[in-house]
C-alpha cells in the first residue's frame, strides 16, 4: 500500500531548486567586487526591500495566526481541511515560512546593496583617476 493510499495524500514531491542568490552569496560577490550599483538604484533598492519588511513587520502578529489551524466546525471534514491549511501554511514550501525566510534575508541584501554602492563609488573613483592621467585637464 502507498503512502497516498494510507493518507488520501500524496507524498511530498521533491522542492524545486532556489532560484537567485541567497543574501549572502549576493554579499560575497559584492566584497569580491563582482557586484557594483550607483548610490541613486542602491538607494531605491534598499527603500523597496525596507519597505517589504517594514510591510511584514507591522503585519506579522495577523500572519501568525497561520501557525495554528484555523477554527472550523467539528465535522471530520472541516477538521482535516483545518489541519491541512495549517500545515501548508507552515510546511518549508509555506506562506508563513517563505515570508519568514524573506524577513531575515533582507537585512543581508541590503549589506550588499550598500557594498555595492561603495564598489561603485570606488570603481568610479579608479576610471576617473585613470582618465585624469590620460588627460590632466580633465
Amino acid at each position: 500500500m502507498s503512502e497516498e493510499d494510507r493518507t488520501g495524500v500524496a507524498p511530498q514531491v521533491a522542492l524545486a531548486p532556489r532560484i537567485g542568490l541567497s543574501g549572502a552569496q549576493l554579499k560575497t560577490m559584492a566584497r569580491q567586487g563582482g557586484f557594483a550599483v550607483d548610490d541613486a538604484t542602491g538607494d531605491r533598492m534598499i527603500k523597496s526591500l525596507e519597505g517589504v519588511i517594514d510591510s511584514l513587520t507591522a503585519r506579522w502578529r495577523d500572519l501568525e495566526k497561520l501557525q495554528d489551524s484555523p477554527p472550523m466546525s467539528s465535522t471530520a471534514t472541516a477538521r482535516w481541511v483545518s489541519a491541512h491549511m495549517q500545515q501548508t501554511a507552515n510546511d518549508e514550501r509555506g506562506l508563513l515560512t517563505q515570508l519568514q525566510q524573506a524577513r531575515d534575508e533582507f537585512p543581508t541584501y541590503i549589506e550588499a546593496i550598500n557594498l555595492a554602492k561603495k564598489n561603485y563609488r570606488e570603481q568610479d573613483e579608479s576610471v576617473r583617476a585613470s582618465m585624469t592621467q590620460f588627460n590632466p585637464e580633465a
